[in-house]
């Protein structure tokens, strides 16, 4: 054979050998990949080819399908007071993906879930109908807590403290689900990731802030646990004023004439006391404070419900000014709602911290629970004294102290405010909160957090009680109802 020929010979081989690698490769290896890519329009023909599954409310789907005019997506997502329930629904959309329960559940609604199929449709791939996410939401308290918050920016959460389940989510500014669930909507898409107000995040689990006094609660359960102080009751040893340790800097209370010094627990939540607890927190040193907060759920960044929360904050490696600082939830401290909603909830619930859920049960088209998530179980995170001692003296704040507008008629509530600092030395409008617990006469339980992080009200009017209480007594009348 001639050198020539043979050489082209090999060269050709050698080709046809790397196709063959290649397409090997890419049936076997990188077919999932290219099946799940995003960009596979065949991905959105066969999630939209049919009605989807829904998200239910209170028994009644919040979610729906309608058919489209022309195009290759036969169906697009609806939404049933989209903006009501967008924190907890997410979007479905046509072009954007999904997001919340619609993005962790997609499989199922739109029957991929291999527990949807029978033996025969494995066997033949045939596509099974789709199931439905029941949620633990009470329409109720969600739209108690819609109308409460109106046009404030901010976010409110509720929790049963019994069993974990999120009763109500909500997050303003919001927006319509509907809008963005079609193949033509890039012009509403824009508006809203372009908002400066940020209507598409969900604040009540996504966007940690300075919780402000809410997190004395930590504090406070990290003295009584340690044994730094025998009850709510005992004197603290609190100078008023309090200089931060090594600095000149003098903390101040924001109610100067208050009985401060050497006050109580509860006297110290009752006026919100910042010298008691700032002083508490570097006399508790922050492994201490730390490891009650990391009980409470600060630190974790694998608190899912089932959409993952941003991770709650306690920070590390500071010195006693720093400290003192986080003692009044300042400084690098960070918390979501959901996370303040917890502590009070752990509270409320005799120190027992229930697994935190919005969906109870996932099914088929049938009915047929494929997952029932009921009681998570809890986990002791203080104990029953400490608890009751914290209960009481939250009743007190809310009786006698900074948190009277979340009084309810015939209900047993404890609560406590928070002004957190926003901006270079607080030059921006502070954050209001406030978190509380709320008991009925028939045993029902209620635990909230709220957070406004701006609204029309003047600067010189923005508290805790002013804006955010009134919102958590909306919340817990409902829930209570």
């Amino acid at each position: 054979m001639n050198k020539t020929i043979r050489h082209t010979s090999v060269f050709v081989l050698l080709l046809v050998l790397a196709l063959l690698v290649r397409a090997t490769w890419v049936q076997f290896h990188d077919s999932k990949a290219l099946a799940d890519d995003q960009l596979n329009r065949r991905n959105a023909i066969e999630q939209y080819a049919y009605p989807l599954g829904d998200i239910i409310v209170g028994g009644e789907a919040v979610t729906g399908s309608k058919r489209t005019k022309g195009g290759d997506l036969a169906y697009k997502r609806t939404y049933k007071d989209g903006p009501l329930y967008s924190a907890v629904t997410g979007y479905s959309s046509q072009v954007y993906g999904a997001t919340q329960l619609e993005g962790i559940y997609k499989d199922l609604l739109d029957g991929t879930d291999n527990r949807l199929k029978n033996p025969l449709d494995t066997l033949t791939n045939k596509r099974a109908d789709p199931g439905d996410v029941l949620t633990t939401i009470d329409p109720a308290v969600q739209k108690a807590a819609y109308k409460a918050l109106g046009d404030k920016k901010g976010a409110a959460v509720a929790v049963d403290p019994k069993t974990g389940k999120i009763l109500g989510m909500v997050s303003t500014p919001s927006y319509d689900p509907s809008r963005i669930s079609g193949s033509t909507d890039g012009d509403a898409w824009k508006a809203l990731t372009s908002d400066e107000d940020k209507p598409m995040v969900n604040r009540a689990l996504r966007q940690p802030l300075p919780p402000g006094s809410t997190f004395k609660l930590v504090v406070a359960a990290a003295a009584l646990e340690s044994g730094l102080y025998g009850s709510v009751d005992e004197k603290t040893a609190s100078p008023n004023p309090y200089t931060l340790p090594g600095t000149r800097t003098v903390l101040k209370n924001e109610n100067s004439s208050a009985p401060c010094e050497d006050a109580t627990i509860r006297t110290a939540l009752r006026y919100s006391c910042n010298n008691v607890f700032a002083k508490m927190a570097v006399d508790l040193g922050q492994d201490k404070v730390k490891s009650q907060a990391e009980k409470f759920g600060f630190n974790t960044d694998k608190l899912d419900v089932p959409v993952r929360a941003a991770k709650s904050s306690y920070p590390s490696g500071m010195d006693k000014a720093q400290t003192a600082l986080t003692g009044i939830g300042q400084f690098d401290v960070t918390a979501t709602p959901l996370q303040m909603a917890l502590v009070s909830a752990a509270i409320s619930n005799g120190g027992e911290l229930a697994s935190p859920h919005m969906v109870s049960k996932v099914t088929d088209a049938d009915g047929n629970v494929l997952r029932d998530f009921g009681d998570e179980g809890s986990e002791r995170v203080m104990s029953a004294g400490t608890a009751e001692g914290l209960q009481s003296a939250m009743k007190t704040v809310v009786e006698e102290g900074t948190g009277t507008n979340a009084k309810i008629d015939g209900a047993v509530v404890g609560g406590k405010t928070g002004t957190a600092q926003h901006g270079e030395n607080n030059s921006k409008t502070p954050y209001a909160w406030f978190t509380s617990y709320a008991k009925g006469g028939d045993g029902t339980e209620v635990a909230v957090a709220v957070i406004v992080e701006s609204s029309d009200a003047a600067r010189s009017e923005v508290s805790g009680n002013g804006l955010a209480a009134p919102i958590a007594a909306a919340m817990m009348r409902a829930a209570l109802r």
